[in-house]
């Protein structure tokens, strides 16, 4: 079996969003000048996976050609498997609600669970079974995947790592993501996940819409947020194991929001080259190039758009993916923390270090909260209170990560959401305690 010990520091990647790649772990394995010769190179077999339809326009067209040891074909029928805590959207089994909500970090679990067992949904929107909206899910994992293998039929993972590292071995390669980074895994591609720090917890959002992209640019010119450069993929390297090593492998799919599971009695991460636009990419979100005010009056939070996936209707997303990252803050006569708002669209917020600046106390990292369309939210009254009275001086917000899922479709929490004992019941308070100061 060729794979990969836990001393993951030496990585190879390859640089660039949506860039064309082209790799072999074995040289020679890549055809030249075609796709599919009547023999592929080395005895592999040639495969495509199309993450878009054949006809989609050229410069939104995702596609793979992979040259692997044994087809994708070769598995045993799929049969179903409990869903233990996934939930696809719509979510049906608690109300939506206007109220604001608030979670506390999930525990780790007291037994043992890898990365699919040890999935909770929080919650979702839109339909899985139209292509439309997403799911939000929380990992709580202590075990790497032996043996086994998941992809998701239902749209790409955006995963935000809260604690510890993950070390993903996929179809195209291999990649470690650790806190302060995401990962994308595309719809279809298998992976596993091993946990080289022994537990690892974050947020993921499932996404069923359109991929995502890099957000426009518009007046801000050729350069800003996340500049593609700083976006990569792996480098080929497979994994050969078949027959009496341990027996059959499972490859668990998730499908139409519920999960099947096959045998298969080979590695499916047997891919010794590849070449295509449609892969896995990673993102240290230290490389993002914040663009605040430098006069006046608080920005709104689209400028911090990392990723997007965009809707028929122009500005209005599927989802973008927002973060709050270390900044300095330097607007004059201006109320610094993030204004009060009532919203169109629904965000759902998560930490993953530090504090978030419009929160004094009790959004936690690993914690979660929700404001969905229309429901009042804004700092809280000790923050507002510290923020009203500060000197105006120039001051660096570090220490903070936070980010947020936004999107145009209303989230339904699940019902392990709205009765999880980490929900908090009394979040409505931070907002007690406003005086009446006008003085008309």
């Amino acid at each position: 079996m060729n794979d990969l010990n836990t001393g993951i520091t030496t990585l190879k990647y390859q640089s660039g969003f949506g860039n064309e790649h082209a790799t072999e772990a074995v040289p020679g394995a890549l055809p030249v000048g075609q796709n599919s010769p009547q023999r592929a190179p080395l005895g592999l077999y040639a495969e495509q996976i199309s993450g878009t339809p054949f006809t989609a326009p050229r410069a939104a067209n995702q596609r793979t050609w992979f040259y692997r040891i044994r087809p994708s074909a070769m598995q045993q029928p799929f049969k179903r498997i409990p869903n233990g805590l996934w939930r696809a959207a719509p979510c049906t089994e608690a109300e939506a609600t206007p109220n604001r909500l608030r979670w506390n970090p999930l525990p780790m679990p007291a037994g043992s669970a890898d990365f699919i067992d040890g999935m909770a949904t929080m919650g979702g929107g839109g339909d899985v079974s139209t292509g439309t909206g997403f799911a939000i899910h929380i990992y709580l994992a202590n075990r790497s995947m032996e043996r086994r293998y998941f992809y998701n039929a239902d749209g790409e993972l955006l995963v935000v790592p809260q604690l510890g590292r993950l070390h993903l071995f996929t179809e195209m390669g291999r990649l470690e993501v650790a806190p302060g980074e995401i990962v994308v895994i595309p719809r279809g591609v298998k992976f596993k996940v091993e946990l080289p720090d022994g537990q690892a917890r974050g947020y993921i959002c499932e996404n069923y819409g359109a991929l995502l992209r890099l957000p426009e640019l518009g007046p801000i010119g050729a350069n800003g947020l996340a500049n593609p450069r700083d976006f990569v993929a792996p480098v080929a390297a497979y994994e050969e194991q078949e027959g009496p090593i341990g027996g059959p492998v499972q490859v668990v799919a998730k499908f139409q929001g519920n999960l099947w599971a096959a045998q298969v009695d080979h590695s499916p991460l047997d891919v010794v080259a590849w070449h295509g636009n449609y892969t896995p990419y990673k993102y240290d979100l230290a490389n993002f190039m914040v663009i605040n005010t430098v006069s006046f009056d608080h920005a709104d939070p689209s400028i911090f758009t990392v990723l997007t996936s965009p809707t028929d209707t122009p500005g209005t997303a599927n989802l973008d993916f927002v973060i709050f990252p270390p900044r300095w803050a330097v607007a004059e006569h201006t109320f610094r923390p993030p204004w009060f708002h009532r919203n169109y669209m629904n965000e759902y917020m998560g930490l993953i270090h530090g504090q978030y600046d419009a929160k004094a106390e009790g959004f936690l990292p690993g914690g979660g909260s929700l404001h969905n369309c229309m429901s009042a939210h804004g700092p809280d009254a000790a923050t507002f209170d510290r923020a009203s009275a500060a000197e105006l001086k120039p001051h660096f917000i570090g220490n903070s990560l936070a980010f947020m899922f936004e999107t145009r479709y209303v989230v339904r929490p699940t019902r392990y959401a709205m009765e999880s004992p980490a929900l908090q019941p009394d979040y409505d308070a931070c907002w007690d305690g406003f005086a009446g100061n006008f003085k008309g």
